[in-house]
Parts: C-alpha cells; structure tokens; sequence
C-alpha cells in the first residue's frame, strides 16, 4: 500500500507518513527562506528625470512606495546638472502617524555643490510614500529636467 514499507528481515510494515510529513514541513521551510533571501537582491531600481517650473514653487519631483508597504530605500540620487540655481532646496516628505511631515529638507548651489546629490545614502525603512520635491530661487530652471534615481528593498 502506499505510504508502507515492508522490512524483509522483520515482516513488519513500517509507516513513512510522519517521515512524509516531515518531509513536506522541511520543504514549507525551504520556500519560507527562498523568500526572504530572493527579497535580498532588491526592487528594480527607479529612474527617471521629470521637468517642472522650479523656480516658481516648490514641485515634486518623486514619490517612493506605497501605503502599507514596507521598504528600505538605500540610495536615493537627485540630478542637479541642468539647474544653475545658487539655493536649490531638496525636501522630503512622509507620513508620520497619519500626518505628512517634512523629514529632510537642505539646499544646495547648483553652481558649486556636486550634480549628483545623495540625499540618501544608507538605508531609511518606510512603510508608505516618500515624497521628494525641489525649488530653486533661479528663474532659469524653470523647465529644465531633474533627474532621479534610487533603490529599494522589500521588507
């Protein structure tokens, strides 16, 4: 019968259902890893520029992840090679208990810092959107491309 084995010496059946069993909890275990190590190798990375009037109020320039969903955020770039700006204001925005709040804000001179920024360069959990805009206090920015780019994690 199946999930029987006969042992010549002895006569007697032997029942392999808890070694199958255990068999199928150890595969269970298995995929339980596979998950978690293949959430290792990251989100594909974003990319991306977008063209605003920067100078003319502070506009977005991103939002990262999504309502109820956890990420780790280890690099996040922002291009400033097109601008000329002498205050180019970067600021980051995300909920806190409910409530969108301003969690990084730092300007740069467009002229003199490098073009690519780090604002982030390490990892930040999150577990809803990370807003990042930009404002510049040169009329000629407006309309000019910033460009992004950053990685995330699942968690």
């Amino acid at each position: 019968m199946p999930g029987e084995f006969y042992v010549e010496t002895k006569g007697g059946k032997v029942n392999l259902e808890p070694i199958e069993t255990s068999l199928a909890g150890l595969h269970a275990k298995v995929d339980s890893v596979k998950v978690q190590t293949d959430r290792l190798a990251g989100e594909t990375p974003g990319q991306g520029s977008i063209t605003a009037d920067w100078q003319l109020a502070e506009a977005d320039v991103m939002s990262i992840g999504a309502a109820g969903v956890r990420y780790k955020v280890h690099d996040l770039t922002v291009s400033i090679h097109s601008l000329v700006g002498t205050q180019v204001r970067v600021r980051l925005y995300k909920k806190v208990n409910g409530n969108e709040r301003k969690v990084y804000d730092q300007v740069f001179d467009a002229s003199a810092d490098t073009p690519g920024l780090p604002i982030i360069n390490g990892s930040w959990a999150i577990h809803n959107t990370l807003r990042v805009t930009l404002q510049s206090n040169d009329p000629a920015d407006n309309g000019k491309a910033v460009a992004y780019d950053f990685m995330l994690e699942a968690m």
